[in-house]
């Protein structure tokens, strides 16, 4: 179900700047019995690409009540929050409109659960995210390179896939970051001039600090991920998930993942 202002709804305006442009952002949101996971972090997130896309922020307090108030009293559902930068103007010049807000609440898609406790097969995606430092980290509407590669993956049967930039680092998933461990360090990928800065990403990094582990932030090659003794995939509906096979190699559910997900309250 979809709302807006308050009313559901099915519909948006063709000249909604979202669907012309792909003009806004958005966040997904773990809910537990209808209460929101992370929401500081979201809402840190969410600023942080409105300021960057010069769309004013909202009242996040108000919108937070609307939030729960639909939010579904499952023990874990979804919650989306789309910000348009709203209706009308034409051309790419975003001047004098007002932002659009759609809230969304769905089910908690039933594989999760069994990827956390027994971990998931990963592909490599033969396509390549572009560089792009205005909009890298952020979760802005566009995410037609996510759909390209989640095509690919999914007519060769992963459950997701590694994706590299075009200047061949590894990034992320098409629709998680990435985290493995080598001589028990925790690295995963720079997030500067390609993909999407999870609010997942941050708790698990917050994690590992107060665990006492060294995090490696910045840029690797595919070779890094096959000399790692664990990985693991994380966002905020999925949590924190082991990753047990790289295109037919296989790897090993670790304890460093297990205290993570521990740490987190999925294990």
């Amino acid at each position: 179900m979809f709302w807006r202002k308050g009313d559901e709804i099915k519909t948006v305006s063709v000249t909604d700047r979202s669907f012309q442009y792909g003009d806004g952002c958005f966040t997904t949101m773990l809910t537990r019995h209808g209460m929101i996971e992370h929401w500081p972090l979201h809402v840190e997130r969410l600023e942080r690409a409105l300021a960057a896309l010069n769309i004013a922020a909202p009242n996040w307090a108000p919108l937070e009540q609307e939030l729960v108030s639909h939010a579904l009293l499952q023990e874990r559902a979804g919650l989306k929050i789309h910000i348009s930068r709203g209706e009308g103007g034409r051309g790419y010049s975003p001047q004098g409109l007002t932002p659009l807000i759609t809230i969304s609440a769905f089910s908690y898609p039933s594989q999760y659960q069994k990827w956390q406790s027994e971990g998931i097969n990963l592909g490599i995606c033969e396509r390549r995210l572009g560089i792009n430092p205005l909009l890298a980290g952020l979760k802005h509407n566009n995410r037609l390179e996510q759909i390209l590669l989640k095509d690919e993956l999914e007519s060769h049967g992963f459950h997701d896939g590694i994706a590299l930039n075009l200047d061949g680092y590894v990034i992320e998933t098409t629709m998680a970051n990435l985290f493995w461990v080598t001589d028990g360090s925790l690295y995963t990928p720079a997030l500067n001039l390609s993909g999407v800065s999870g609010v997942m990403r941050k708790c698990v990094l917050q994690e590992a600090e107060i665990l006492g582990y060294q995090v490696v932030v910045g840029d690797f090659q595919l070779d890094s991920l096959y000399e790692a003794q664990e990985l693991f995939i994380c966002n905020s509906l999925l949590g924190v998930a082991p990753v047990t096979q790289i295109a037919g190699t296989s790897f090993k559910i670790g304890t460093i993942t297990r205290d993570i997900q521990e740490r987190l309250g999925q294990w």
